[in-house]
Parts: structure tokens; C-alpha cells; sequence
């Protein structure tokens, strides 16, 4: 098993980390760094990994820190598919609804959803 960290290793914004296993590629979150416009840059910037190559993406929840790069990772490549509660999906749909950005039907992407704990 191998742990990669792509975000949110050096502040509390950006999470987007990265499990190796058994030849399955799981990302665990897709979020923006937060914070100023001199971060725009980074969350246009390469992801440090191949975005085709992931299985599946794991939302642990909607904050745009947590969600905000999917779409640059579905554009960039991801068709696998994205986990989460259908909680998570409906406000990650609305946020990037309000934000001009677009993760669902014309997207490559599935989602499938947890059910509540």
C-alpha cells in the first residue's frame, strides 16, 4: 500500500491524498486551496498524478476544499467513479452549480451513494 498527499500537506485547504493498493488508485477528496487569488495558480496546476489512472474518487464531504478540483479532474481525464452520501453529491451538485462548473450527467464520472450512518 502506498500514501501520497497531493493537497492540504502544507495548510488545511486542498485536501486530495492518494491510496495505492493492490492495483487500485483511490483518491480520497479533490478540493481548492483556499485562502487568496495567489492560489489560483496551484489549483490550475498539475495534480501530481495521472487523473485517467484513478479508480475511484472518496468525497468525504461537500466543502469546496474537500470537492472544488473534481471537475478539473474529470477534464483533465477521471472517468472512474466518485463515492459519497447522497447528502454530499446534492451540495457538491449545487456548489458547482452556483460556481459555473458541471459534474454530472455530461461528465464521465459516475457517482455512487453511501447510504446515511
Amino acid at each position: 500500500m502506498r500514501l501520497s498527499f497531493h493537497g492540504a500537506d502544507r495548510g488545511v485547504t486542498g485536501s486530495c491524498h492518494l491510496i495505492e493498493c493492490n492495483d487500485q488508485r483511490i483518491l480520497i477528496d479533490c478540493g481548492l486551496y483556499q485562502g487568496g487569488r495567489e492560489l489560483d495558480e496551484e489549483n490550475a496546476g498539475p495534480f501530481g498524478f495521472k487523473p485517467a489512472d484513478i479508480d475511484f474518487v472518496l468525497l468525504t464531504h461537500a466543502h469546496l476544499d474537500h470537492c472544488g478540483r473534481l471537475p478539473l479532474l474529470a477534464n483533465r481525464g477521471f472517468c472512474g467513479e466518485v463515492i459519497t452520501t447522497a447528502a454530499s453529491r446534492e451540495l457538491t451538485r449545487l456548489a458547482f452549480q452556483r460556481y459555473g462548473e458541471n459534474l454530472s450527467s455530461s461528465s464521465s464520472s459516475r457517482w455512487i451513494m453511501m447510504p446515511p450512518l
